[in-house]
């Protein structure tokens, strides 16, 4: 019989990563040696005090109830007192913070509270997928806003004509930023409060990979800003930082009436976060960070691993101290795709081609240090065979 999906649905292209997989299984099939440095999906085991608060609290019949919708009262607070610690910034859990079944639930979801047919999103790209599939589910359209090397990677937001903006609902930013690794500060975090509340524009801040760095220093958080509790909403997840992707958990944190209207949509669509793992997260916030830093002096050195080949390769890479992408400019003369293929086909290396982020990100690939230190050496030594 007959079905035909909806329209909503065939505007949607390809997901990028469910697509990169496809092609490195049909590659492996062949017998090749594939170094899959695609997706961004840590390699290490999710710390064992995590694992064991989670046992315990599984064991409890209490937590195998419902959850509350918005997350327990308990792991909302444990947010908070994160916040104060890390940012010295003071969140009421209650109305400030809601729970998210990882952070890219809240992302998709979270347009469906704001956004009316024919609404206009301000979108970065390149950029992780869902903030476009997000604003069509919702029957907004998607405004890009294009990020160039030569900016540093940041929106250039000022140039953006008032006929948009006074259409403009939400304007989406991700910093440090996948798929670049580009990172900001405080002072720009300042000017888009300002202009968002000059315009009337929600500001929606994916923080997901705040804290992979080997910096001692965190990367500022929007919520630091005076008066953006106003305007923005901040979205962090539990995955990168603490190796728990497939665990499901993260938060939104922000203007009271944002985290309403998410929890709203939530309430409707989802039935919250299995307790078990909220005692879990809160193990990862409150117990010992060094797991923390020890990650982010292992991507360190897994990054120099790689960028050496890729400088045998001659090939430009864009300098970081954040996330575990390495974004690299392809060789003239080619596109993205191509460059990807030949990776693959090639030295049997699975990168990510940039213009599946968006077309600014074409001319780049992306590579996520996603395997142990001898893999990335292998993929090293693989690279600088490259001929072009």
């Amino acid at each position: 019989m007959p079905f035909e999906l909806s329209e909503r649905i065939k505007a949607l292209p390809p997901y990028l990563f469910k697509e990169l997989d496809r092609i490195r299984d049909e590659v492996r099939s062949r017998g090749v040696d594939v170094i899959d440095l695609g997706v961004g999906d840590p390699d290490r085991p999710t710390p064992s005090h995590i694992i064991e608060a989670l046992n315990k609290a599984a064991l409890d019949p209490k937590n195998h109830q419902y959850p509350v919708y918005s997350g327990m009262t308990a792991f909302r607070d444990v947010v908070a007192d994160w916040y104060k610690r890390r940012y010295d910034v003071e969140l009421t859990a209650q109305t400030h913070i809601c729970s998210l079944i990882g952070s890219k639930e809240g992302l998709a979801q979270f347009p469906l509270a704001f956004i009316n047919p024919g609404d206009l999103v301000l979108v970065p790209e390149p950029s992780y997928p869902v903030y476009r599939s997000g604003t069509l589910f919702a029957g907004g359209q998607s405004h890009y806003m294009p990020l160039l090397e030569k900016n540093g990677f940041l929106p250039d937001y000022q140039s953006i004509s008032p006929e948009i903006l006074k259409k403009a609902k939400i304007l989406w930013i991700n910093y440090p930023n996948n798929p670049t690794g580009a990172a900001t500060s405080l002072d720009w975090y300042k000017d888009l409060v300002e202009f968002a509340r000059k315009w009337n524009i929600i500001i929606a801040s994916d923080a997901a990979y705040s804290e992979v760095t080997w910096l001692d220093k965190p990367h500022a958080s929007i919520l630091q800003v005076p008066g953006a509790l106003d305007v923005a909403i901040e979205f962090h997840s539990l995955s990168k930082t603490y190796n728990m992707t497939g665990w499901r958990i993260g938060w939104a944190a922000g203007n009271a009436t944002l985290i309403k209207g998410l929890g709203l949509v939530k309430s409707n669509v989802d039935s919250g976060v299995f307790q078990a793992v909220q005692f879990a997260g809160m193990a990862a916030l409150e117990g010992p960070q060094d797991c923390v830093k020890a990650m982010g002096q292992l991507y360190k050195k897994r990054r120099e691993v790689l960028v050496a080949g890729l400088a045998a390769a001659s090939l430009s890479v864009l300098d970081t101290a954040y996330t575990f992408y390495v974004w690299v400019r392809v060789p003239a003369g080619l596109k993205s795709a191509d460059f990807a293929s030949k990776l693959l086909n090639e030295v049997g290396i699975v990168a990510t081609p940039g213009n599946g982020f968006g077309p600014s990100g074409e001319g780049y690939v992306r590579f996520a240090l996603v395997q142990q230190e001898a893999r990335l050496k292998e993929a090293a030594d693989r690279l600088a065979t490259l001929k072009f």
